[in-house]
C-alpha cells in the first residue's frame, strides 16, 4: 500500500482561498517555491501573476488621474493624417474642451487622437494620453503632458470611462467603434449615468445612424431610446456643449 498515496485521499492543502485535494496537492511549499532560485522562469507569464500585473495597472491608472479635475475623452482614427479636415476638427475640439474648463483625454496616439492633444496643449491645457502595448503602436505622441501605457485593452478602457464626463467621437475605424459601442452599452445598461455620446461628422456617422433606426432598430434589438443616445453634429461648438451642459452636477474648472 502507498502510505502517501493514500493519506493524500483526505489532505487538503491550502494555498490562500484555493482549496486543492488528492493529485491536486503539490510536493513543494509556495514559500520553496519562491525561494528557490534553480528551475524555470516560466511562471512570471502564468494567470496568476498576470493578474497582479493587471492590478498594478490599475492602481497606477487610478493614482495618475485621481487629481486630474473634470475631462472628456475623445476618439478617433489613428490613421488621421494631419492637414485633413477631421485632423483640424480634433485639434478644434481638443482646444475648446479646455476653454471650457475640461481635461483631454484620448488614446494617445498618432492621428485623431494627436489632433485633440495637439489643441489641448496648445490651449494650455491637461492632455492625456493612455496608451495601449501593440506591435505596430509607436508610442505616445508627443503633444501627450501626462501619460499613462497600458498592456490590456480593459484596463485602459476603465480608465477612459472613469475620469470622464463624456466622449466626443470622431471618424475611425474598429477601435474607436469597439471605444463607441463599449459606452453606449453602459450607458444604456445604466452602469455609469449622465455620460453624454457625441459623434464628429454627420458624413461619416450617418450610414451607421441610419443602419440602427433601420435594420436595428425594426428588428427589435434596440430601442428608439438608446439610439438617442447617440448625438451627431459637425459644430465643435455644439459638441462640447453637449458633453459639458449634460450633468449640472459638475462644475467645470481649468485642471490644476
Amino acid at each position: 500500500m502507498d502510505l502517501n498515496k493514500d493519506l493524500n485521499k483526505d489532505f487538503e492543502y491550502h494555498t490562500g482561498p484555493v482549496t486543492l485535494r488528492g493529485s491536486r496537492v503539490p510536493g513543494t511549499t509556495t514559500d520553496q517555491r519562491l525561494l528557490d532560485s534553480r528551475g524555470s522562469s516560466e511562471w512570471v507569464h502564468t494567470d496568476p501573476w498576470r493578474v497582479m500585473r493587471i492590478q498594478s495597472e490599475f492602481v497606477e491608472g487610478f493614482g495618475a488621474l485621481a487629481e486630474l479635475g473634470p475631462a472628456v475623452s475623445v476618439f478617433g482614427s489613428a490613421r488621421t493624417k494631419p492637414g485633413t479636415p477631421y485632423y483640424e476638427i480634433g485639434t478644434q475640439v481638443g482646444r475648446a474642451l479646455v476653454e471650457a474648463g475640461y481635461a483631454v483625454i484620448t488614446g494617445g496616439g498618432p492621428g485623431a487622437m494627436e489632433a485633440a492633444n495637439l489643441g489641448a496643449i496648445g490651449a494650455g491645457g491637461a492632455s492625456v494620453g493612455l496608451g495601449i502595448e501593440l506591435p505596430f503602436e509607436q508610442g505616445l505622441n508627443e503633444h501627450v503632458n501626462l501619460g499613462v501605457n497600458f498592456r490590456y485593452f480593459f484596463a485602459r478602457k476603465t480608465m477612459f470611462v472613469k475620469y470622464a464626463q463624456g466622449f466626443i467621437v470622431l471618424p475611425g475605424g474598429f477601435g474607436t467603434l469597439d471605444e463607441l459601442f463599449e459606452a453606449v452599452t453602459l450607458v444604456q445598461t445604466q452602469k455609469v449615468t449622465s455620460f453624454p455620446i457625441v459623434l464628429m461628422g454627420t458624413e461619416y456617422w450617418g450610414g451607421l445612424l441610419e443602419w440602427l433606426r433601420g435594420t436595428v432598430l425594426d428588428a427589435g434589438t434596440v430601442s428608439a431610446k438608446d439610439i438617442d443616445l447617440l448625438q451627431l453634429t459637425d459644430d465643435v461648438d455644439e459638441a462640447v456643449r453637449i458633453v459639458t451642459c449634460a450633468d449640472p452636477v459638475v462644475v467645470p474648472k481649468r485642471p490644476e
